[in-house]
């Protein structure tokens, strides 16, 4: 994001804080895509992925996550704040195991612009094997998810996603390079796979 970016992100804030209605409603606009898509990829549910945004926001507007734009962009920000809520759905859910829901063709969000980063992974969420892929990335290990998703589909640096998750740049970059390895592993039979549909860019 420009600086030009980041102060029509603070102007909105005030304005939103001053009580003005449809300064929240541009902020969403322009935040609650990439958001979503960050927790849908994270937490490999449409209810929940809603339910974090909801509550990011919500937040958001009563100022009770108390923002601070000196200390970077809104954005990331909202980012650590849905790693934050997913980390305890996570929690709940190795208390209270369920089974998985079941998969709706009808229902299913729109993937297909999950970036503008035109990575491998970003490639592959766009083409019919999006669910697969988005079930391999459900598989692994939380601390490696949010570095793939922050890295490949919002084009964070390694600097900016080590600031969302709260961990020092090496750590990042071992995450992120065990978590593609692993991720590759998982889509190894996949895209060997034959296709009538098309093929994986």
């Amino acid at each position: 994001m420009t600086s030009t970016t980041e102060q029509l992100d603070t102007d909105l804030l005030r304005q939103v804080h001053a009580g003005q209605a449809e300064a929240f409603t541009a902020l969403y606009r322009r935040h609650q895509g990439p958001l979503y898509r960050y927790a849908l990829l994270r937490c490999g549910s449409g209810d929940a992925a809603a339910d974090i945004v909801q509550e990011a926001f919500m937040g958001l507007l009563t100022g009770r996550l108390g923002y601070d734009p000196l200390r970077g962009q809104l954005q990331h920000f909202l980012f650590g704040v849905a790693r934050k809520l997913a980390l305890k759905l996570d929690e709940a859910h190795q208390r209270h195991p369920r089974l998985p829901e079941p998969l709706d063709d009808e229902g299913e969000p729109d993937l297909d612009a999950a970036s503008d980063a035109a990575g491998p992974l970003a490639r592959l969420l766009g083409n019919e094997v999006a669910e697969e892929v988005r079930r391999a990335l459900s598989l692994l290990p939380p601390h490696y998810r949010d570095p793939v998703i922050l890295y490949e589909l919002h084009d964070l640096s390694y600097q900016e996603i080590a600031a969302v998750c709260q961990v020092d740049i090496g750590t990042v970059r071992s995450r992120l390079a065990r978590g593609r390895a692993a991720l590759a592993k998982r889509l190894h039979g996949l895209q060997g796979a034959p296709s009538n549909d098309a093929h994986l860019a």
